[in-house]
């Protein structure tokens, strides 16, 4: 008996030749031997709603609820309302970008082939069994670990296991692991380890999780949360203390200590971060584009340099076989390459394109050995007793330089055919392609010109990138000349000046330098994709990677952003972070633009949040050092809040937003929230402290007025984040105002706030404070940009005086 790798045994008698039985697939799916690997893709309800509940700040809140509901009023509880809205909001966002997710994957999913009783069909990866014969093309990925039992040239890439970057070549009897693919010949291999004991799917499910972690965004977020954790400690002490003292009993002394802790916490900014991300995913998965990766949506908004493959970006999947040139009359070239195109197990599009537009019947020569189509060799061949053996492939690869026939190669190319060439090399010559010098003793027998097919939406599509300041690189494997041609029928800048990658330098910085200069570029092989990816990086660039075929797959992982499209290999989608499920290029607008909306509107947000954390922290200080009794309850604080913060947070969080993401997220925050939040605590506080020395009034009435004075003031702050200015933000900020005013217009709800404003005096002295408070900081952050950049300036000069 073979054990199986789960701990049962492999049930029947195997089937070699014809691979399992309907039987035997039974009985396996009975015994639990099957690849049945949760989707990767989301988190699991029970892991969503505890993520969303179970958090510190959850914690922090519902203590601090609880110390209101046993010493105050139930209407200061009001703020225990967040508990279950964040967590409300949070977990029913996250399950709609989960049925996504989930949705889209299986659409995106690619089947697996395998042989069943003596038949090949295609079945989804959670399908296949222990035991299953599983058939290999170029570029199909391996889902499950097995031994190879067939091969015709089968060339395995393992680099995302080991990081080598050669093709391994496999036998009868080598190993293959999951998380690799094919990227030459073909052949099968039995699966000997599926589901979750397979090399790969552990690792896999942890890379490719629903997550909001790896991002400089989350990072900076966290962060803020940090700092906003150890100042929440002494200063809620402080406060406590000083509310003791200077409150009439115990009761009041805790609610005040409460209020001013709450406001501190920027509860609803993850939040909200959260909801953004979330809905970036929703949106994006209606134009059916997968997201795998979360943090893919911020890469999307901080791109500058898009890579594109020109097949399957520029032009689309399929080809059509225009003519074949003749170039000797001695050698059969039509017959050779109609040979070459039946006798190819796993043609791809350009062989496809060719077997179709012959439009003739095969003549019948019996193949006696093959090679493959290789993107590092970039031909394919076969050797057929009695007529000799013949190869296939790109005309400036097969052809010498001074070879006639590449000249016509060149001239046809130039205008944007693609140029191919059949070719006869000396008898078992094929025996050992790695170390064949082809250009020394081929045969040109014919050319063979394809005709590329555009992609409509592309020309619509860079004109876009070129307005968003985005540069786009056409990196391909097909002739320059060619490429070039294509791109400049698109209007690509730099077109003009396609470059052949056989000529760029080695060296990182010396490829940046042509990189730069050039935007076309031909003959990439596999690894150079990826050091252009590097080199380009190397300049501080955020590089985003299309591509649809293995040659592609180093390229992408390498990237900043991976983006494959739906049509390509398994390889491809595999490792990208972005899927697009239609094959359309005309998405990748709407996908920028979509990263760029959510992390634009997270900086809003942020500034929002972080702003109240700084008032509320200055606030508390001044309190604890005066020591008189905390200005607001904390109802006042959640009226406030939720009309300057909370609602207007959600509504821009989700508004369109085309600005490009710029590093430096942390300090362009904190260089807005600490003069804003400064300015509201100050003013507040002092309007309060003038309030509370005037005789006859009550903390009701100055309460009051600090409401007023701290709610013009982040209403200001609140217009001042919603620039530049529309319609519908200017009236957001309007209605904000005319609710609160509403509040203190209508009894019963200025009463259950407690907002009793009735001395004059009081409020139009805090409203003077408030409104010259909100012009100081207009001209502040009007005027601090140019004043910081001037003592950069002046300290470079000083640096550089000896």
């Amino acid at each position: 008996m073979t054990q199986a790798s789960n701990g049962g045994e492999v049930t029947g008698a195997q089937a070699p030749g014809g691979g399992l039985t309907a039987a035997q697939v039974r009985e396996r799916v009975e015994a639990g031997q099957t690849n049945d690997v949760p989707r990767r893709t989301s988190r699991s309800v029970g892991e969503i709603v505890r993520a969303n509940v179970l958090t510190r700040f959850n914690a922090l809140i519902g203590s601090l609820f609880v110390l209101i509901m046993i010493f105050g009023q139930w209407q200061d509880g009001l703020f225990g309302g967040i508990i279950v809205a964040n967590s409300a909001i949070g977990v029913v966002q996250e399950l709609r970008a989960k049925r996504t997710l989930d949705r889209l994957a299986v659409v995106g999913e690619t089947p697996v082939r395998v042989l069943r009783d003596s038949a090949e069909r295609e079945v989804p990866q959670q399908e296949v069994v222990l035991g299953d014969l599983i058939l290999l093309g170029t570029g199909d990925r391996i889902t499950v670990d097995g031994t190879v039992t067939g091969s015709e040239g089968l060339e395995i890439d393992e680099s995302l296991l080991t990081g080598e970057a050669d093709p391994v070549l496999k036998t009868p009897g080598d190993q293959v692991q999951s998380g690799s693919f094919a990227v030459a010949g073909g052949g099968a291999f039995t699966a000997e380890k599926v589901g979750r004991d397979a090399y790969a799917a552990r690792l896999v499910e942890e890379a490719s999780r629903f997550s909001l972690s790896h991002s400089e965004l989350m990072s900076g977020i966290n962060r803020f949360l940090k700092y906003v954790t150890w100042l929440i400690v002494p200063i809620a002490i402080l406060l406590f203390a000083s509310q003791l003292s200077s409150a009439d009993s115990v009761p009041d002394a805790v609610v005040g200590a409460v209020a001013g802790v709450v406001t501190m916490v920027p509860e609803g900014l993850v939040l909200m971060t959260s909801i953004a991300f979330a809905v970036g995913v929703v949106r994006l998965g209606r134009r059916q584009c997968l997201v795998q990766e979360l943090p893919a949506i911020e890469g999307l908004a901080r791109v500058d340099v898009l890579c594109v493959d020109k097949t399957g970006t520029l032009t689309e999947p399929g080809m059509d076989l225009d003519r074949v040139v003749p170039l000797r009359a001695d050698l059969p070239g039509r017959e050779a390459l109609a040979a070459l195109a039946a006798s190819d197990p796993d043609p791809n599009p350009t062989m496809l394109a060719v077997r179709e537009g012959l439009g003739t019947t095969a003549p019948g020569w019996e193949a006696t050995g093959t090679v493959p189509f290789s993107s590092a060799r970039k031909w394919s061949g076969a050797e057929y007793g009695g007529h000799g053996a013949w190869v296939f492939g790109a005309a400036d690869v097969l052809l010498a330089a001074d070879d006639p026939s590449r000249t016509r190669a060149e001239e046809l190319g130039s205008t944007g055919l693609r140029v191919l060439t059949v070719a006869r090399v000396p008898d078992g010559s094929l025996a050992s392609p790695g170390t064949l010098d082809v250009t020394a003793g081929a045969e040109p027998a014919a050319l063979v010109v394809l005709r590329q097919r555009l992609r409509a939406e592309a020309p619509a599509t860079l004109r876009y990138f070129a307005e968003q300041g985005v540069e786009v690189k056409v990196i391909s494997g097909d002739n320059p000349v060619s490429v070039g041609a294509i791109a400049r029928s698109l209007d690509l800048p730099g077109a003009d000046r396609p470059v052949d990658a056989r000529t760029l330098p080695g060296g990182v910085a010396e490829m940046a330098d042509v990189l730069a200069e050039h935007s076309v570029f031909g003959r990439v092989g596999p690894q150079q994709k990826r050091a252009m990816v590097k080199a380009l990086q190397s300049r501080g660039h955020v590089v985003a990677m299309t591509g649809d075929g293995v040659n592609d797959v180093l390229a992408l992982k390498d990237a900043d952003l991976g983006v494959s499209m739906g049509s390509g290999s398994g390889a491809t989608r595999a490792v990208a972070q972005i899927v697009l499920l239609d094959n359309s290029f005309a998405t990748l607008p709407q996908v920028v633009g979509e990263g760029r909306r959510v992390l634009g509107n997270i900086e809003r947000v942020a500034n929002l949040f972080l702003t109240k954390t700084v008032y509320s922290i200055i606030l508390a200080l001044l309190v604890g050092v005066v020591h008189v009794r905390f200005p607001f309850l904390p109802r006042h604080l959640t009226l406030i809040s939720s009309l300057t913060i909370g609602i207007p947070a959600f509504c821009l969080a989700l508004a369109p937003n085309p600005e490009r993401a710029r590093t430096g997220f942390v300090p362009r925050v904190l260089r807005f929230a600490i003069p804003a939040g400064a300015a509201c605590g100050i003013a507040t506080f002092s309007g309060y402290l003038l309030a509370t020395e005037r005789p006859g009034g009550g903390f009701e009435q100055d309460s009051s007025t600090a409401s007023l004075a701290l709610f013009v003031l982040a209403l200001w702050v609140l217009a001042l984040i919603a620039r530049p200015w529309n319609w519908w933000r200017l009236g957001l900020v309007g209605l904000m105002g005319a609710a609160f005013v509403l509040v203190l217009a209508v009894p019963w709800l200025s009463e259950f706030f407690a907002l009793h404003p009735g001395g004059l005096d009081n409020d139009a002295t805090a409203l003077g404070i408030a409104l010259g408070a909100a012009v100081l900081l207009s001209l502040f952050l009007r005027l601090a940009p140019d004043l910081l950049r001037r003592v950069r300036d002046a300290r470079r000069h000083a640096g550089a005086s000896p």
